[in-house]
């Protein structure tokens, strides 16, 4: 066995001194210190020996090891000074950058900002983390309202923070800052404890509008609303209003949108109904105003919040929103 080292050295050590690339440093340190390298399967021989041989040749084959890793580390330092790097020719045509893309809800709201802006409206940015008094209490959600409950927000560690479960805080902070007359528009992320479906997810985006001043009426949010939706889809969409109840308007609406995806003839996205909930509003709650610095009794207002990735679903005619945010590269180098 000692005899064996002693010779598988001096081969090495020769097949060292002959390299001249990285390549034959790769094709050397494989062939002996490898797993295969012949220096590991001679010291697999070394059970086979007789005890009283094999200290020494164990002691032996892992001086020699130690030996060949340091002329190797020290054969690489010379091959690495001496190759010279290829020659940079600076007439080739470079590697253009890939061209980027819009995220679609990105250009949804871009959409939808142009569209406002057509009809007068600002555009203010808000809060995604949010006071309890701002997004309940300021709102008339009193401290007893279901949407209050954990199973619906997203509480953090301070149980009077939350991630806004809508854009309306924006509300009462455009008005205590800009005072009326105002037209604006929020558009941002919200969240809510909801189980995910075709049409719901625990995070969306919203765009909240409000006009507030003189004389204003309901039929001004329908007629801004429409104005939207011909904007956004053509004036051949066919619209859908039905009363409802929110706490922060009073009368309040919900606006339908004709599905795009199985033209009204009942898929995921609307749940076999054909028509998809996308604007509800109404106008603003006297409570709210008050909150907000205006007098109810000189001034009225609207306010909606614009359900982006339902319009965004139903620009771009996805069955399900929750493709919007699952990150699938296959899927969003469509738009």
């Amino acid at each position: 066995m000692i005899d064996a080292l002693h010779t598988l050295e001096r081969e090495a050590l020769d097949r060292l001194a002959a390299v001249e690339s990285n390549d034959d440093l790769d094709h050397w340190r494989a062939g002996y210190l490898g797993r295969r390298g012949a220096l590991t399967l001679l010291l697999r021989g070394l059970g086979s020996l007789p005890a009283g041989e094999r200290p020494a040749a164990g002691r032996q084959a892992n001086e020699l090891k130690s030996r060949l890793q340091a002329a190797l580390e020290a054969s690489s330092q010379t091959v690495c000074a001496t190759v010279a790097e290829p020659a940079l020719d600076v007439t080739l045509p470079g590697c253009p950058p890939g061209a980027g893309r819009l995220h679609p809800i990105t250009a949804t709201v871009r959409r939808m900002r142009a569209a406002f802006a057509q009809m007068g409206f600002q555009v203010f940015v808000g809060r995604e983390v949010e006071s309890d008094e701002y997004n309940f209490t300021l709102l008339n959600l009193p401290p007893y309202h279901p949407a209050r409950d954990s199973h619906d927000t997203f509480y953090t560690a301070r149980p009077d923070v939350v991630l806004r479960t809508h854009t309306s805080p924006a509300q009462v902070r455009v008005m205590r800052e800009t005072g009326a007359p105002l037209r604006a528009v929020v558009p941002g992320a919200t969240y809510r404890n909801d189980p995910p479906d075709a049409s719901h997810n625990w995070q969306f985006y919203q765009m909240e509008g409000m006009a507030v001043g003189p004389h204003i009426h309901l039929a001004d949010l329908l007629g801004a609303i429409t104005g939207l939706a011909h904007l956004l889809f053509g004036a051949q969409i066919p619209l859908r209003f039905r009363s409802s109840y929110f706490p922060f308007t009073e009368p309040s609406l919900e606006t339908d949108v004709q599905c795009t995806v199985c033209g009204g003839s009942g898929c995921r996205l609307c749940k076999g109904s054909g028509w998809v909930e996308a604007i509800p509003g109404g106008m603003i709650h006297p409570v709210v105003l008050r909150n907000g610095g205006l007098d109810p009794d000189e001034v009225s207002g609207f306010a909606f919040g614009a359900g982006v990735d339902r319009i965004a679903a139903l620009w771009y005619r996805i069955p399900d929103i929750r493709m919007l945010l699952d990150n699938s590269m296959r899927f969003l180098e469509q738009f």
